[in-house]
């Protein structure tokens, strides 16, 4: 037998440990073009809040009492299939349970030797992806241009600034506690950082970009976006990739209307998932790996310890615990 963590109840607001539970299931055995996986590292996602509710997404919502999943690595135990080995290292959006019995076509193997194992899951994984391709592709900084970022110390905000240098643009961070804009300016390069707890965004902003803001990159939305518009630039972009601040609300997020600042500045303000850019996975895996190699790009990981410690670590995605892409280590590679 093994642990295996549900979805219990749809949460109302904010979940609590109470929307889940955590059972015993069979194992399972590998059949023929199966790999038998033990499960060595699970990411803890915010997008994963929005399939707890039962409503019309870009994904399938949880089925209550059934495995959460989300991006695992895992190391092959068994394989009744021909592209695996006993003690390969995979990747794959598999159940939240310390084994899993999978189709030799649900996973793939990663390269140790690009990164650390659980780098794949961060920096070269599906978070490095969506900040390369929503800044990249809808973003388009250019050099000299100003590129805000809101949860800016977060998985994907922190490549996206680090990405954003890269191409020549001034870059600004939006984080919450004195903690992450010390890191943000000091070990990532940023050029200035707000912590939206102690600094009223607005004025700060105004300081912080005198020449107005290119490209917002979204990830967080509510008041501080609302911040955002009225320093537009002609011209500017705003890849929209989440908006945690309003994940947990139990009534309609409502703030300024944001058309007449579109309007006037002649702005695109785009929403997108990574999923719109599979197929060119290849390419930015490519670039995110060469940049990480040559030394200009860092990535932070908050590992918790422990399959149990799963549902903290999710949780405390909404406290805004996490520096960088936050993780579960669940055992060791042998």
């Amino acid at each position: 037998m093994q642990k295996q963590i549900r979805l219990k109840n749809r949460p109302m607001g904010t979940p609590t440990h109470e929307d889940f539970e955590i059972v015993e299931v069979p194992k399972g055995e590998p059949s023929k073009g199966e790999i038998y996986i033990r499960t060595l590292y699970i990411s803890v996602d915010p997008y994963l809040r929005g399939r707890m509710n039962n409503t019309k997404s870009y994904i399938a919502p949880f089925k209550l009492n059934e495995a959460i999943s989300s991006g695992v690595i895992g190391q092959v135990v068994e394989s009744q299939s021909a592209l695996f080995d006993k003690g390969d290292i995979v990747l794959g959006s598999l159940g939240w349970q310390e084994y899993s019995v999978v189709k030799e076509n649900a996973v793939r193997k990663i390269d140790q030797s690009l990164a650390s194992v659980s780098a794949h899951l961060s920096v070269l994984g599906m978070t490095g992806l969506t900040a390369y391709f929503g800044l990249l592709d809808i973003g388009k900084p250019k050099e000299g241009e100003t590129v805000v970022v809101s949860g800016a110390a977060g998985a994907v905000g922190s490549i996206v600034g680090q990405i954003a240098k890269i191409k020549g643009a001034r870059v600004v961070g939006i984080v919450g506690s004195d903690e992450k804009v010390k890191y943000l300016i000091e070990e990532l390069g940023f050029d200035a950082a707000i912590n939206y707890n102690t600094q009223d965004v607005g004025t700060a902003l105004k300081e912080a970009c005198p020449k107005g803001i290119d490209v917002y990159f979204e990830n967080v939305g509510g008041k501080i976006a609302d911040s955002i518009y009225p320093l537009l630039n002609n011209f500017a972009r705003i890849p929209v990739c989440g908006a945690i601040s309003s994940y947990n609300n139990e009534v309609p997020d409502i703030g300024p209307r944001v058309q007449s600042y579109l309007i006037k500045t002649s702005s695109l303000m785009q929403g997108f998932t990574v999923g719109n850019y599979s197929s060119r996975f290849g390419e930015g895996a490519n670039e995110l790996a060469g940049w990480l190699q040559e030394g200009k790009l860092k990535y932070e990981e908050t590992i918790t310890e422990g399959f149990e410690n799963t549902i903290n670590a999710f949780l405390d995605l909404f406290k805004g615990a996490n520096l960088g892409k936050a993780l579960v280590k669940v055992a060791k590679i042998e």
